[in-house]
């Protein structure tokens, strides 16, 4: 039977409660921009983001990626920004609210997450849901470690090892939100 993730952090000596769950606010080419070129060459909101770049762009969407713990109900969510060519793109907004479950776009996830080695540019499948739900994101299976986790899943000291690393992050790392699957 399936519990609910806790566990005492070895760096602060607190209780956490609930399975880890992480977010990027935005892809890493955006956070990478100017203040002036974000504001002169971008968009972003809590979904989308385009950056222009003359006359042509990159396109992200927001994603989550679930992670099962062994022996835990929820999974570890990591809330990643994918790249999308401009066809993709476009179909994934012109079926907005409506999108076809049985569809997928082929992205590049545009995120670090920290504990993993580089992350950037690992292919992915990108799944819509209906109902508001932020789509899910698969990985092409390698073994590259976050591939492995998606695959295999976390034991309960991996995840507590992962949120660790982000949680107690130093202090030129970029900022966390809680990934929402809506």
């Amino acid at each position: 039977m399936a519990g609910i993730f806790a566990y005492t952090c070895s760096c602060c000596g607190k209780r956490h409660e609930g399975s880890p769950n992480f977010s990027f606010a935005c892809p890493a080419q955006y956070q990478a921009l100017s203040e002036h070129d974000r504001e002169e060459n971008a968009a972003l909101n809590s979904d989308l983001c385009v950056i222009a770049h003359g006359d042509q762009a990159d396109r992200f969407a927001r994603v989550v990626l679930e992670i099962p713990i062994h022996g835990v109900t929820d999974p570890f969510l990591w809330g990643v920004w994918v790249s999308l060519s401009a066809e993709s793109f476009e179909r994934y907004l012109s079926t907005w609210g409506t999108h076809d479950e049985s569809d997928s776009y082929s992205g590049l996830i545009s995120n670090v997450l920290p504990y993993y080695p580089n992350t950037m540019n690992l292919r992915a499948q990108v799944r819509p849901l209906k109902n508001g739900l932020r789509p899910f994101l698969e990985l092409e299976v390698t073994d590259h470690l976050l591939s492995v986790h998606l695959r295999d899943g976390l034991t309960i000291q991996e995840a507590q090892e992962i949120a660790e690393s982000v949680l107690h992050r130093s202090h030129s790392a970029p900022r966390y939100i809680r990934a929402k699957r809506y």
